[in-house]
């Protein structure tokens, strides 16, 4: 994953996920509802996301007894969904833009 590089669909949406400390179930479940069932996160996926997101210290794995080990973003993530919202303004505002915002014409 480069810094710079857009984020992909299922790594925004566990970043969201992850300003509220969750587990790994609980990343997939929130993901599926807050997109409204529209995607959908297998374990494999959630896994392997945490461990690369973790080497980027865009989350970090909170301390805890539980037996789920529970992560949440770190400020660093925050900027990484700060720069894919505001990337994915330009390309929603572009599109209205050429489009004629929408309007048929």
């Amino acid at each position: 994953m480069d810094d710079k590089a857009p984020l992909t669909e299922g790594v925004y949406y566990i970043l969201l996920a992850l300003y509220e400390p969750r587990h790994g179930y609980g990343i997939m479940q929130y993901v599926s509802e807050l997109s409204k069932g529209r995607v959908h996160l297998g374990p494999g996926a959630v896994y392997g996301a945490i461990k690369s997101l973790l080497k980027r210290n865009w989350i970090a794995p909170l301390q805890g007894e539980g037996r789920k080990k529970e992560y949440v973003i770190t400020e660093e993530g925050k900027r990484a969904v700060e720069a894919e919202i505001a990337r994915l303004s330009e390309l929603y505002h572009n599109g209205l833009l050429i489009t004629g915002g929408g309007n048929k014409q």
